[in-house]
């Protein structure tokens, strides 16, 4: 079969389309995937430009978000059937291979029906957006209806599915953008009032809407910077939740309005191999593939290259050039 390699840690040019051997079902519980589309996310380049994550060797086939056709299924399989049209985020890590490629075999416990409104490359672009979402607002920031949740970057990846849940939790929604088109595009993801932090100062500006309260809870996705300026609009006794390592910083003020900091990496499921975290992400993504066929909830998929073009796909990832998410279409 085809697949997009990464052959060593470096550059995009390390990405290279090979031929290598189709996989095979090898357990009982496990589905073979024909895959049409691939998500590329911020982590594949990360992985790309500093090594694997999980045990395994190089080459490896990254890519963590996949969606496409079920065409064998284990004898003990009891969830799926050939024909079913599924998505997931599984392997790409180190150890089981990603999705940048034709076919994949996964345990059938990992994986979900497709929204049946979705074709291919919107559901490919979404599990690992859409678990990190939730995971942010609804488990670590335990957000509530009435709340004000500040999302930082939400014109991005995560920030434009985490405005819309955020929305259909019931809370009030600001976010911070960098441009008057990436404005109009948050407000009509749900964001009740857009900050431009090119142009604004976002701390003063939350406190200022918030009548000097700050927000109830923080989503925080962009860097240490952020990280640490938010704690000035962040209310007393709320929640200041990030996806990345904040680094040492100054902690006097977090502690003063007794914040609860916390960390969501939807990934460590997967890489510590927690069994009831990862069905949990499944039953995500089966209630957001009920709110997406409902309506309620979309994707907002603006870049597509083919899967010999992964490495532009990363180039343009990497430049920051992406508004929602990239995708990669398998043929």
């Amino acid at each position: 079969m085809k697949a997009m390699l990464m052959t060593e840690i470096g550059p995009v040019d390390t990405l290279q389309l090979r031929d290598v051997p189709e996989p095979l079902i090898t357990e009982s519980t496990q589905i073979k995937v024909r895959l049409r589309a691939a998500g590329v996310n911020p982590i594949d380049t990360k992985i790309r430009r500093n090594g694997l994550l999980g045990p395994g060797a190089l080459p490896a086939i990254l890519g963590c978000d996949g969606a496409g056709e079920v065409i064998e299924v284990g004898t003990a399989v009891d969830r799926f059937q050939v024909g079913d049209r599924v998505w997931f985020c599984h392997g790409g890590l180190g150890g089981d291979p990603g999705n940048y490629a034709e076919f994949t075999v996964l345990d059938q416990r990992w994986v979900a029906p497709m929204p049946r409104t979705l074709d291919f490359v919107e559901a490919a672009a979404g599990p690992l957006v859409l678990i990190t979402a939730w995971g942010m607002l609804y488990d670590r920031g335990r957000l509530q209806t009435g709340q004000t949740v500040l999302i930082h970057a939400g014109a991005g990846g995560v920030g434009h599915v985490a405005l819309q849940l955020a929305k259909l939790r019931g809370a009030r929604v600001l976010t911070t953008v960098g441009s008057t088109e990436n404005a109009r595009l948050a407000r009509g993801w749900g964001a009740d009032e857009v900050i431009n932090h090119r142009e604004q100062d976002f701390v003063a500006e939350v406190n200022r809407l918030t009548d000097g309260q700050g927000a109830d809870l923080v989503a925080e996705m962009v860097g240490p910077e952020v990280f640490a300026r938010s704690i000035g609009c962040t209310a007393h006794f709320g929640d200041l939740v990030t996806l990345l390592d904040p680094g040492p910083i100054p902690l006097a003020e977090a502690r003063l309005r007794n914040l609860r900091i916390g960390f969501e990496l939807m990934l460590t499921p997967q890489l510590r191999g927690l069994a009831a975290a990862r069905t949990h992400q499944v039953d995500i993504l089966r209630q957001c593939g009920e709110l997406i066929d409902s309506g309620q909830l979309s994707l907002h998929v603006s870049r597509i290259f083919p899967l010999e073009q992964a490495a532009e796909a990363h180039r343009q990832l990497e430049a920051g050039h992406t508004v929602g998410k990239c995708a990669l279409s398998i043929d």
